[in-house]
């Protein structure tokens, strides 16, 4: 095994058993508040930059789609995935508002905001926040070790004690998961619906 092979493992293993010996219990909280939203029908919006934009529509699609299990459909919408509000807005009001300005027409109270930056210094998820803070939405936020002053604008946040990108979001994507699971558990199981299979069609003679 190569070296920097053994040093990723190495310390993204170190990473994850810190967090988990120091945050867990913030981390079930969090992820009540993230299951209780989904379960009483609130919209989860996650916003986030580059790799956490990914995993923000990779959470957004394990709440609307399912997670493991089968179950009713949960609101949530990653506010990275519409190219055509995002070019528009960035263009007419600035790359800044990107993701405030759909806050603003879908986000309501009660609902939840998930703002990802594991830099902390994103100016459109910090807008982001503002908006839901200014609409009575619940922000909670997933950053790295030099996103402590982004930590303070939410209601609550996990901070990894990293700088590197990297494995900051392989913890926030571990963390990500263990959300979708407590909201799917919260939301009850559903059996799918099979199936409909094509008529076949008589042949006209």
């Amino acid at each position: 095994m190569s070296t920097r092979i053994k040093e990723a493992f190495t310390e993204s293993v170190r990473l994850l058993a810190l967090v988990y010996a120091r945050d867990a219990d913030r981390i079930e909280r969090m992820g009540r508040r993230f299951a209780e939203t989904a379960r009483r029908g609130g919209v989860v919006f996650f916003a986030g930059n580059g790799g956490s934009a990914a995993e923000a529509q990779h959470f957004a699609t394990e709440l609307v789609c399912r997670y493991v299990r089968n179950r009713r459909a949960l609101p949530a919408i990653a506010l990275s995935a519409d190219t055509s509000v995002l070019t528009a807005t960035g263009n007419d009001y600035g790359f800044d508002r990107v993701f405030a300005r759909t806050l603003e027409a879908l986000g309501r109270r009660g609902d939840l905001l998930v703002a990802m930056s594991t830099s902390g210094r994103s100016r459109n998820v910090l807008a982001a926040i503002r908006e839901a803070r200014r609409l009575q939405m619940r922000v909670i936020g997933l950053t790295g070790a030099r996103g402590k002053a982004f930590a303070t604008k939410c209601d609550e946040c996990l901070v990894v004690p990293s700088a590197e990108t990297a494995r900051v979001q392989e913890v926030h994507l571990l963390v990500g998961h263990l959300w979708c699971e407590m909201a799917e558990e919260r939301a009850g199981v559903r059996r799918a619906k099979p199936a409909a299979r094509p008529k076949a069609r008589r042949s006209k003679r």
